[in-house]
């Protein structure tokens, strides 16, 4: 009875964290998805000169990841013992680290938009329409580094619905402005590219004075600047420890991923094509797997806190478990969407070829990378093991699946899928050495310095 009471407490806790946060990072797929189902009415310039203007904002929010984990990690320990000084000493501290780090990806987008367009495209028409994308939505790089900052505190402050309405809404109102702005839909004007990224501003705004408006309420985190100009030392030695090595991580992962992008879209228009779309649908169905990993760490990480280490591992164990359950279900459903990819219509019969394989490859990959999200960057960084994440992303990206990928693609010249194939193992390679450092519990630490709140 006590082990089926356990169970069902442990089932309730991750559904109530897990839900939310899924839809939540499900509406922020589906807008990236609207974005280029949109543009790409406009024109193929426009959403190519948008995609590749993207890449700014792709290399800001691994900045912004890692200080939101870091965040994530002393949040949910200090709120298992309800110390909620502490919480807002942990949010002052990010939210300064963010909004400094947001200050020259703002500046160089509003000032600078076609100087940064020409370090990813030499075609003067790309530079030129993403350099309008650009200068408009320069801005929202400000406002996301205050309004994630703070739906990461509600998150991890038993507040994960209501920091998930404010995302989902956000992106419902972003998608609607998308079409508005774009197309000039009834009383909105005709704006294209600009009015893909006022529809980013405008969302952004909404976020951010919804989120501080919650913040009113009585007996929620609230943000105090004192704590962001003069900040608790120990704590910010504590936070940048174990922060650095997230964004090191973030970093080493970023700009691999991004060499995959370029070494497909070195292999042809086709490939290119099919390799984006194959993204696009991996994020979507992929959702729940972050969920479960976000879930994780927060309760993991509370557990940790109010040192209840043994039940902190049960629960590990338990979420790792779930985690290959969301994967294989994720898989399954890419499977199932194989058949319609002939619906497809503005894909070549050679791309939809490519796109169907790459989507089988994409069923077992995505098992994978639901236990690594789950475990690398959920359950380790919960209890400070952050560096082990930084390490192996290093090695399996930067020593074996990339120099793959250069050699078979552009020495051997082999095959567009046999290409795919191989720089798509880097999750299943890594599943041995996750596996021994799980096992060696160095995850399994309280790095709260105070005793619980009585």
């Amino acid at each position: 009875m006590v082990n089926h009471e356990a169970s069902a407490e442990f089932r309730k806790k991750l559904m109530h964290l897990m839900i939310p946060i899924s839809l939540q990072q499900l509406m922020l797929a589906l807008v990236n998805a609207s974005d280029a189902f949109m543009l790409g009415f406009l024109s193929q310039d426009a959403l190519s000169a948008v995609s590749l203007a993207g890449q700014i904002q792709f290399v800001y929010s691994l900045f912004l990841f890692a200080i939101t984990a870091g965040v994530s990690i002393f949040a949910a320990q200090y709120w298992g013992i309800q110390d909620r000084d502490s919480v807002e000493k942990t949010l002052g501290i990010g939210l300064a680290a963010s909004v400094l780090i947001s200050l020259p990806f703002t500046i160089g987008a509003s000032f600078f938009p076609e100087q940064l367009m020409r370090i990813f495209a030499l075609d003067p028409v790309l530079i030129e329409d993403g350099a309008v994308y650009l200068r408009v939505v320069g801005i929202s790089y400000f406002l996301l580094s205050i309004s994630q900052i703070y739906l990461c505190i509600l998150k991890n402050c038993g507040h994960a619905v209501e920091s998930a309405v404010i995302s989902s809404v956000s992106v419902v109102i972003n998608i609607f402005l998308n079409a508005a702005f774009i197309f000039g839909i009834g009383f909105f004007p005709e704006m294209g590219i600009a009015g893909a990224a006022l529809a980013t501003v405008l969302s952004k705004v909404i976020e951010l004075f919804w989120g501080l408006s919650v913040m009113l309420k009585k007996d929620y985190v609230k943000i105090r600047l004192r704590y962001a100009f003069v900040q608790d030392k120990t704590l910010r030695s504590d936070f940048w420890k174990y922060t650095l090595p997230i964004l090191g991580d973030e970093l080493v992962w970023g700009v691999g991923f991004t060499m995959y992008s370029v070494i497909m879209g070195h292999m042809g228009s086709d490939a290119a094509a099919a390799n984006s779309i194959a993204n696009i649908i991996k994020n979507l169905v992929i959702c729940f797997c972050t969920g479960i990993a976000t879930a994780g760490g927060i309760m993991v990480g509370g557990l940790l806190g109010q040192g209840e280490l043994e039940k902190a591992k049960l629960y590990g164990k338990k979420i790792t478990k779930a985690s290959i359950l969301a994967g294989a279900i994720a898989g399954g459903l890419i499977l199932c969407i194989i058949p319609f990819v002939s619906h497809f219509s503005t894909l070549t019969e050679t791309a939809q070829h490519y796109l169907r394989v790459m989507l089988v490859v994409c069923s077992y990959y995505v098992i994978g990378k639901s236990i690594n999200m789950t475990v690398i960057s959920g359950i380790f960084p919960s209890g400070g093991d952050s560096k082990f994440g930084f390490f192996c992303d290093s090695v399996t990206m930067w020593c074996v699946t990339v120099p793959i990928g250069l050699l078979t693609a552009f020495v051997l010249k082999l095959p567009v899928l046999a290409v795919y194939i191989l720089i798509n193992v880097d999750e299943i390679i890594k599943l041995p050495a996750v596996y021994r450092n799980y096992k060696k519990y160095r995850w399994v630490k309280n790095l709260t310095r105070q005793k619980a709140v009585s």
